[in-house]
């Protein structure tokens, strides 16, 4: 097996994200008030920010200070620009708020990826377990399909692409919409892709078949405890995987 580190752990980014403004400074407490606004239901989710010159006149701030701290809570996933039409705050939903998780996924390296499957195993396992008490049939069965198309292939682009949809639709099932924008955010396509190019030359398609398989009969069974144990198991494996790869 290519004893190379993953993608996602050696890939240096071809280019940085702007670093956040400091705290303290005047950006800083611009974001800060805007954010109590929205809290505080000043601005409701929907809904239209007055001019920037009027919120900047309004918090006693620059304009240019007020722009990047609403292009700051535009990257956020606070607030959305709309051609002709101003600025709005979104609907604040997880999904839209937690999308940054997934650029933390991408870009960390090393002993933080490995931090970030130990979370991804915490709350994995719990997603399961709960979907595992409140699936719905027809979420079985769209588990099931991904499940048999992931069987049906060795080519690792179709079984990542099956593998993601399998653990998304059980994500959802959860019914905690907050779990399951953070465990989408914490699943790296680009790591997941090179963890089943990885299995496949240590010839371990078999052994991560019979973990979905595991999941998956835990989830007809509506067992919640072995629903979190075949799901910490199967993550435990690729976390234990990473930690091989990271050894000198």
């Amino acid at each position: 097996m290519d004893e190379s580190l993953p993608e996602a752990a050696t890939a240096a980014p071809a280019a940085a994200p702007s670093p956040a403004p400091q705290k303290g400074t005047v950006t800083q407490r611009a974001i800060d008030q805007l954010k109590a606004m929205i809290g505080e239901g000043r601005l409701e989710p929907g809904a239209r920010l007055p001019t920037e010159r009027d919120l900047a006149a309004q918090l006693g701030i620059s304009r240019s200070s007020m722009r990047e701290a609403i292009r700051a809570l535009t990257v956020l996933g606070v607030l959305e620009a709309r051609h002709g039409s101003g600025i709005y705050v979104t609907q604040l939903e997880a999904g839209d708020l937690l999308e940054t998780f997934g650029v933390v996924a991408d870009l960390s390296r090393g002993p933080q990826l490995v931090e970030l499957l130990e979370v991804r195993r915490i709350l994995e396992s719990t997603a399961t377990a709960l979907a595992a008490a409140r699936i719905t049939a027809d979420q079985l069965a769209e588990v099931e399909k991904h499940l048999t198309a992931m069987n049906a292939t060795d080519d690792p682009e179709e079984i990542l692409s099956h593998d993601l949809a399998f653990h998304r639709v059980i994500a959802g099932a959860a019914g905690n919409e907050t779990m399951a924008a953070i465990l989408d955010g914490l699943s790296s396509r680009t790591f997941r892709a090179r963890v089943w190019r990885g299995y496949q030359e240590e010839g371990a398609f078999e052994r991560t078949r019979r973990e979905h398989a595991a999941i998956h009969r835990a989830l007809v069974a509506h067992d919640p405890e072995a629903a979190r144990a075949a799901a910490a198991a199967h993550v435990g494996e690729v976390e234990e995987w990473l930690r091989a790869q990271l050894q000198p």
